[in-house]
């Protein structure tokens, strides 16, 4: 008997459950699933945030005394500069604003991530060398996306989705002139690294270098050696830390995010 041709039938019956199936497989790796997080800040912002008085920048690679450091978002406008960190995951989320760790929960597995509002105090602290600003100007947001659910108080500044929009349009009073925004506009666009896969790849090889604990490192500032230590008490109470080894004579330090 020839088979040939009901194989075929069957196949086209379903041939459209390989691409499917690919489809799915893409949307479920970590490249993908980040990029589509950056889409949802990218189109809410320029759908309901008003050009003529918001400027946003994407995905800003910025150097640090150690290397780099990679910014999501960044909003400049005349009521302050917002840095927006976004998450793309599921479950439920347990975490506080002094907590070290977070904690994510899909099903019956926990997993530990960093908390990411510390994560962006390195991207505050970066901007804030780039620009001639004060501190207190310069907003640190976190944007979860991808159907997770906070299941704990947080800060107003750690949201779901397009709600740091309504975080970011909380703030109208100016504190910059026209001016000084597009003098902030154009240190950004100077300090900033020209965005390319080069770039990408020497960001990746940083953090991989960064997070394997017994890799040797200089102080930046001195040259002495780097000792890993754990932060014991202050708002970064838990973090680990790169402290120079010549302390207190040289006090350099460099956060391990």
């Amino acid at each position: 008997m020839y088979y040939a041709p009901i194989i075929f039938d069957a196949l086209k019956s379903v041939w459209w459950f390989l691409p499917l199936g690919l489809i799915m497989s893409l949307l479920k790796t970590p490249l993908i699933k980040g990029w589509l997080g950056e889409l949802v800040i990218r189109v809410s912002g320029a759908l309901f945030l008003s050009k003529n008085n918001y400027f946003i920048f994407h995905n800003v690679t910025l150097p640090t005394a150690d290397g780099t450091t990679q910014i999501d978002h960044i909003i400049v406008s005349v009521y302050g500069v917002f840095v927006l960190e976004t998450k793309n995951m599921k479950g439920w989320i347990f975490g506080s604003e002094r907590q070290a760790q977070w904690t994510q929960k899909v099903y019956k597995k926990s997993y530990q991530f960093q908390n990411p509002l510390h994560q962006n105090y390195k991207h505050v602290k970066a901007l804030e060398a780039v620009l001639s600003i004060s501190v207190e100007n310069i907003h640190s947001v976190v944007v979860f996306v991808g159907g997770c659910t906070l299941k704990t108080n947080m800060p107003p500044n750690v949201t779901y989705g397009g709600g740091y929009l309504r975080y970011v349009k909380s703030f109208y009073l100016p504190v910059f002139t026209e001016e000084q925004v597009q003098t902030i506009i154009d240190q950004i666009e100077s300090a900033r690294y020209t965005p390319s896969l080069a770039i990408n790849r020497e960001h990746v090889r940083h953090l991989k270098a960064q997070a394997e604990p017994t890799a040797n490192r200089l102080c930046p500032k001195c040259g002495s050696a780097m000792v890993l230590r754990t932060a014991k008490r202050g708002s970064r109470a838990g973090n680990t830390f790169w402290g120079c080894s010549s302390f207190p004579k040289c006090r350099q330090v460099v956060n391990t995010s």
